[in-house]
């Protein structure tokens, strides 16, 4: 009898602290080794995180494609709001896109962690990011 589990891979990689409120970043984190469909993103910060209303940061996984000109949103979350937190030390769900297609990935296509500010921003305390991809 032939095996039908799916084959599920965990890719991580280590992400920057921003500790500018106002400044951004963007880090390559890898590079899709199979065509593959995203299951889930998690953030480890290494230190809490508590969102603000006006002044806050969204974290996205962005894939730019093999060509690296890409821009589908594969996963996002904003701290926009004092009930957003995340725990030092400990994952925290990144909300993956609605859009099935936006989850699919195809060998090479290039994964970008971002951290953008809103208004005067929030720090980003940096981590680990984590995504689970089973292959289609």
């Amino acid at each position: 009898m032939a095996d039908t589990a799916p084959y599920v891979r965990v890719l991580e990689a280590d992400v920057p602290a921003v500790a500018t409120a106002g400044n951004d970043d963007d880090t390559v984190i890898t590079q899709a080794p199979f065509d593959c469909t995203v299951l889930l993103v998690e953030y480890v910060p290494e230190a809490a995180i508590t969102g603000a209303a006006t002044n806050h940061r969204t974290f996205s996984l962005v894939n730019k494609g093999q060509a690296g000109s890409g821009s589908t949103t594969v996963a996002s979350l904003a701290f926009d709001s004092g009930a957003v937190t995340a725990s030092a030390n400990n994952e925290k769900a990144i909300t993956l896109s609605v859009t099935p297609a936006n989850l699919v990935l195809a060998a090479g296509d290039t994964l970008l962690w971002r951290s953008i500010h809103i208004g005067t921003g929030i720090t980003d305390p940096g981590g680990l990011v984590r995504v689970t991809l089973s292959r289609n």
